[in-house]
């Protein structure tokens, strides 16, 4: 009698586990990891605006004196920058570059696709 009630018992609890996960929706489970659109990666909306938001203009905005001398406050001091892989290497904290930025974290992998997209675009001035 015992054997038949622990076996219902587990019977029933597995069906309920089991059920329990059938509307179970991806969009419900993670609301914030929506994609990345990289098919439209422009300087002045895209790369622009992540170097304003990421906090790159703290210390790399003209005069340069405490951003280790390197301005990003326009497009062709940060197309030079993008040039020398100096860029991509700091935001990807690639081996061998000083990882930026460096007063937080590392910025998002959509934001870092989105510059490497733009890099590998030629630098445009769009």
């Amino acid at each position: 009698m015992r054997y038949v009630f622990v076996l219902a018992l587990l019977s029933t609890a597995l069906l309920l586990g089991l059920n329990s996960c059938y509307y179970d929706k991806e969009s419900q489970l993670y609301p914030f990891s929506g994609s990345c659109d990289t098919l439209s990666v422009t300087y002045s909306i895209s790369v622009r605006t992540i170097i304003q938001n990421g906090g790159c203009l703290g210390c790399h905005a003209a005069p340069a004196s405490s951003g280790g001398n390197i301005v990003l406050d326009n497009y062709n001091d940060v197309r030079t920058i993008a040039q020398s892989g100096r860029l991509y290497g700091a935001i990807n904290h690639s081996p061998g570059f000083q990882p930026m930025p460096q007063s937080g974290g590392k910025l998002t992998n959509c934001d870092i696709s989105k510059v490497k997209k733009w890099i590998d675009s030629g630098f445009p001035n769009n």
